[in-house]
């Protein structure tokens, strides 16, 4: 296998990748001006059909680096053509809408297949014909088997997110597409991180690829300012409020461990004036989708979700990512903040940590190699406000957890630091 991690030549704008006019000018009107670097690395291997295997954190432009092959290489009107495996509804939508935004001005059709909707439109759309699909695992298999689609004329496969795809249970259904696709065809595997159980994958589903990485697995995109506030579990929304108070903080993403707790702090929000929405899988999904546009739209401040949108939700603007319960998976923490400070644009990703959390705090910081910024704010601090204050009125540790700030801990609290070590 060959790696590539500076691509195999230097990119400065899409018109050097030889592609069609039509595509240059959808190109053009996304207002992309030149490749990220994943794209850079990704597009000249695909476009000679070549397999992919690509690690790239959220808000790289991995999209566009396996859509953009996939427009050039298939023909209207040839039937299905290429089939995008996605984790998840939200982030097979986003794929289906940049596809449909790329392919602009071409008379090639992109469609969408996934659950928490009727069948029967899918059905239509799967009969009347596309190019290219956009899927999740569950339900495309349930087509698959009731004979609602061909897959006889795939020539391209794309994994996205394939270690979401691999958490979430989806390694027989991935299997059982691959086994219906000609072995002739292009496989392009795209993740985030890559843990085991995904490069075993990678090796299954790929021939002599072409691994490009646009970052180093697990990490953070630059441009995010990452801060630990400390909190006693009972001030954690009056924290929320009192940060939210700052204009600055306008387009903010919150993320808790639960979906009662993600209801339980959007209704706090509403009862203090602060226009928010909630988004989990409880929801219906035309209330899910109410939610992300209005929030997109900016109608709302703020969004409160579970897990369900770490990856796929891609909304210009974001300027805090808020961390309400720390992730019990370090990897997933990456994913949640990456939601902002996306392609080239800064912000802010602050992690709410109580005593019980120190060792979610401390895996974190492991992950990530390196220590985050402590902020103590002396009504909120679950260590007390006997801590060093700057002339804002706030005390800093730039050491990580275990840090010295840390001494401030009761004898309870640093037992419970160190069960978790």
């Amino acid at each position: 296998m060959e790696e590539n991690r500076k691509g195999e030549q230097e990119i400065s704008s899409f018109s050097e990748l030889g592609l069609g006019s039509h595509l240059l000018a959808a190109i053009e009107t996304l207002e992309w001006e030149r490749p990220t670097p994943i794209q850079m690395q990704a597009i000249p291997a695909a476009l000679r059909g070549r397999d992919l295997v690509g690690i790239a954190q959220t808000g790289t432009g991995k999209t566009g680096a396996f859509v953009i092959p996939i427009l050039e290489r298939i023909a209207p009107g040839g039937g299905l053509q290429a089939l995008v495996l996605c984790p998840t509804r939200e982030l097979a939508q986003q794929v289906t809408d940049d596809a449909a935004a790329l392919a602009r001005g071409s008379s090639l059709r992109t469609g969408a297949v996934y659950g928490g909707v009727r069948y029967e439109p899918q059905i239509r759309a799967l009969k009347e014909g596309v190019e290219i699909l956009v899927a999740t695992p569950g339900r495309f298999i349930d087509h698959l088997r009731r004979g609602n689609v061909d897959l006889s004329g795939v020539r391209i496969l794309v994994l996205d997110e394939a270690d979401r795809m691999l958490d979430m249970g989806f390694r027989p259904q991935i299997e059982e597409v691959i086994r219906e696709i000609s072995r002739e065809r292009q496989t392009m595997l795209i993740s985030a991180t890559m843990p085991r159980g995904v490069h075993a994958l990678a090796l299954q589903v790929t021939r002599d690829p072409l691994w490009v990485e646009a970052a180093p697995s697990g990490t953070t995109a630059e441009g995010i300012t990452e801060r630990l506030y400390s909190v006693r579990p009972d001030r954690k929304i009056p924290l929320l409020i009192h940060l939210l108070g700052d204009p600055g903080w306008s387009q903010v993403l919150v993320f808790t461990r639960t979906k009662a707790e993600a209801d339980t702090v959007n209704a706090q929000l509403e009862k203090a004036s602060i226009p928010s929405e909630v988004l989990h899988s409880d929801r219906q999904m035309r209330h899910r989708v109410r939610a992300l546009d209005r929030f997109a739209t900016q109608k709302v401040r703020v969004l409160v979700a579970t897990d369900i949108a770490q990856r796929g939700l891609d909304v210009e603007g974001i300027t805090h990512v808020v961390n309400y319960d720390p992730p019990v998976d370090p990897e997933d923490y990456v994913h949640r903040v990456g939601r902002t400070a996306r392609a080239g644009a800064v912000g802010t990703a602050v992690t709410f940590v109580s005593a019980q959390d120190l060792g979610y705090a401390k895996a974190i910081e492991h992950r990530l190699g390196r220590s985050l910024e402590r902020v103590h704010l002396p009504e909120f601090d679950y260590a007390g406000a006997s801590v060093p204050r700057d002339t804002q009125g706030r005390a800093h540790s730039r050491g990580g957890i275990g840090s010295k700030s840390d001494e401030e801990l009761t004898p309870e609290q640093l037992k419970d630091l160190l069960r978790h070590d």
